[in-house]
């Protein structure tokens, strides 16, 4: 895939990254279709292992996740994805986000959930996750509500890390022109 295909990451303050998404319906169909291997091209170049489609600016509920095990694709595209079980038991992980360049921190979460979805064929899909899966699809289905993994986070830690990634930005943008 060219990197004409990319498509842009929106990075914080941008507000489309606070909106919450509305489901896929079937008028979407093209348009996901269209979306997914491109959203993925972009997950991979970047890289990361989830993208969420209102991180480029598509007000879908449409994800893509790839942990790429043994180095190899293994992609998920899920369509209007919903958690329909969650483990009460809690696992805690450093986390980044590609709307947040070089900021991590550790956020703490359900160890397991039950994900339901549809493909990009529009079959009902559902699976079990834990570990870093488990994470990376709640930190993405999170996007799709306009939460960001920094407001699992207590205020001080939030404002120190939107305060740091500012900076960064502010500077990047000066060191570009």
């Amino acid at each position: 895939m060219s990197d004409t295909s990319l498509l842009p990451i929106l990075l914080v303050p941008d507000a489309r990254l606070r909106a919450k998404a509305r489901p896929v319906g079937p008028g979407d169909t093209e348009t996901v279709r269209a979306l997914a291997p491109r959203m993925l091209a972009t997950m991979y170049k970047a890289p990361g292992i989830g993208l969420a489609a209102p991180q480029i600016g598509e007000l879908l509920r449409l994800v893509v996740v790839d942990l790429q095990p043994d180095e190899k694709p293994e992609p998920y595209v899920m369509i209007n994805p919903e958690i329909v079980a969650a483990s009460t038991e809690l696992s805690s992980r450093e986390e980044g986000c590609l709307s947040l360049p070089n900021q991590y921190a550790e956020v703490t979460r359900p160890a397991e959930i039950k994900v339901r979805w549809l493909d990009l064929e529009g079959a009902k899909r559902e699976m079990q996750a834990d570990g870093l899966l488990a994470t990376c699809i709640q930190h993405e289905i999170d996007h799709l509500n306009g939460v960001l993994f920094v407001d699992h986070l207590s205020a001080l830690k939030r404002n120190m890390l939107l305060r740091k990634l500012a900076k960064e930005l502010k500077a990047q943008a000066r060191d570009s022109e």
